[in-house]
């Protein structure tokens, strides 16, 4: 190995000795009892590392036996804190077995990797990670789906996580909730959920973190007013034809998202936005069709059927996930061997029901199709009531969103975040330009680098990755190169994130 390369590892050991692998006894395991023995797991089928302490299986919501949901629990492998990291992913009614698997677990097992490989950015790296299938009606979180609202969902929570603490034992510890995308509303409304409980026994909200996250109204200002612009900066990418494009610019204007752009998206924003009572403005000239975002959508799949709306950067060939779900197109080898967590081994590994056939994504998760967004959620954008009294509550709530992501904007996260009054104040009073220089060096594919002759060419370290802001107990985060979940195409980035959440850092 070349003398830059070793003294490039020497730096990294730091890091990198909190992610070894080693093989324990039970009576070295801190959450092991009597109660939790039922939920450990003992191994993983197809991952051939011993997994070390890991938990999962049902526990009832309140006292309701009908009604359950499904977690997995990891204790971090560094030195123990007493804290839990809460992690949900979106949809609604997809499955935060995603981000285990495949974000920031311990093991990642990603779109065309052959098989899992231990994560050295694992989250599990610093604190104690829960991920829960929520709400009920996903995954294996089985029962009576009655919420129509996020505040039924949260107390349905609040109810499992109860539960939990008791099974394991744990008492007066600082919690974290974070998640991405439809999580965006998730997290903010079990935040507050816990901050009314008025209990830090078992509630000790001590931060809350959201990726590409449904803060207000997505699909109007999180993604269609932002649309245009977005193309045209990213043109290479969507490679659309010179019809198309000018017949957005056309749309961008008449429609009024220039103008609204422009008057709202500043700093410090001088008005709260009105409410947007339709979907899609009335164009000032005949003819124009207002539903850019969607133009691009369905035409993006001609120039590169490998289009995905998650990563706009994915180009050909479409990448087989043992998820299944690499994507919108859903997708996998034949020799996989189907979708992992529907596999029978792996159910009786997780202590899951066997009589359930699990997807990435599954529902309905709230009870009819009625509410802003038609999905049975009838409950505020969070940016209007509970997302301030959590920023406000504990001064360390992180929002970050990916620049390839065009499910959610960044511009269109921004413009929500200027619609928001906490502490005080309508948004940011100023425009985020601090960079965001990540020191971490590249612990993923530094042994190829080396192997192939090329050592030292992606470190010492990744560089200047995004920009970051923080105000009045509002952190925020522009990632750049990520799609849509952070942890999975930006680990280093996203490592920072949770280090900061966690108050081990105070700048990203």
């Amino acid at each position: 190995m070349a003398q830059r390369a070793r003294a490039f590892q020497e730096r990294t050991v730091g890091l990198t000795a909190k992610s070894e692998i080693y093989a324990r006894s039970n009576s070295s395991y801190r959450f092991y009892n009597e109660k939790t023995a039922e939920y450990f797991v003992h191994s993983l089928p197809s991952i051939d590392y011993d997994v070390g302490e890991i938990y999962s299986g049902q526990i009832q919501i309140g006292n309701d036996s009908s009604r359950n949901m499904f977690f997995v629990f990891e204790p971090t492998i560094g030195e123990p804190v007493d804290e839990v990291t809460i992690w949900f992913n979106g949809g609604p009614g997809c499955s935060s077995l995603e981000a285990f698997l495949q974000e920031n677990g311990r093991f990642i097992w990603g779109w065309g990797m052959y098989s899992a490989v231990e994560n050295p950015y694992t989250w599990v790296n610093l604190t104690n990670v829960l991920w829960v299938e929520y709400p009920v009606g996903l995954g294996f979180s089985t029962g009576s789906v009655t919420a129509t609202s996020e505040e039924e969902t949260a107390q349905d929570f609040l109810g499992f996580f109860e539960n939990f603490l008791d099974t394991f034992g744990i008492t007066n510890f600082k919690i974290y909730v974070t998640g991405e995308s439809y999580a965006g509303r998730y997290v903010p409304y079990v935040s507050a959920a816990m901050l009314d409980r008025n209990d830090t026994s078992k509630f000790d909200l001590s931060g809350a973190l959201m990726y590409d996250p449904v803060i207000g109204q997505y699909e109007y200002v999180g993604q269609v007013v932002p649309t245009v612009p977005y193309v045209q900066n990213h043109a290479n990418f969507f490679n659309l034809n010179d019809t198309l494009m000018a017949e957005l610019a056309l749309a961008h204007e008449a429609c009024g998202y220039a103008n609204y752009t422009n008057y709202f998206l500043t700093f410090p924003p001088p008005a709260q936005q009105p409410v947007l009572n339709t979907l899609y403005s009335t164009a000032n000239i005949s003819g124009v069709n207002c539903d850019v975002w969607n133009l691009v959508y369905e035409a993006a799949s001609q120039p590169n059927p490998c289009f995905n709306v998650y990563e706009i950067s994915t180009m050909c060939p479409i990448q087989s996930d043992p998820l299944a779900y690499p994507g919108d197109l859903e997708y996998q080898y034949p020799s996989m061997g189907g979708i992992y967590f529907n596999r029978t081994d792996v159910k009786m590994a997780m202590h899951a029901p066997l009589n359930v056939s699990w997807s990435e994504c599954s529902g309905p998760v709230f009870k009819g199709d009625g509410g802003v967004y038609e999905l049975g959620d009838y409950s505020l954008d969070p940016i209007q009531k509970v997302l301030p009294q959590v920023i406000e509550a504990t001064n360390r709530v992180l929002v970050a969103n990916g620049d390839y992501d065009m499910e959610i904007i960044t511009n269109g996260t921004l413009l929500s975040i200027q619609n928001m009054t906490w502490n005080g104040k309508l948004g940011f009073q100023t425009k985020p330009t601090t960079p965001i220089d990540i020191q971490l060096p590249d612990l993923q594919y530094q042994a190829v680098f080396d192997a192939s002759g090329m050592s030292g060419y992606d470190g010492p370290r990744q560089g200047i990755m995004g920009t970051q802001h923080f105000e009045r107990g509002l952190m925020w985060a522009e990632t750049y190169q990520s799609g849509h979940m952070q942890p999975q195409f930006q680990p280093r980035s996203s490592y920072r994130h949770l280090q900061w959440l966690l108050g081990r850092i105070e700048e990203l």
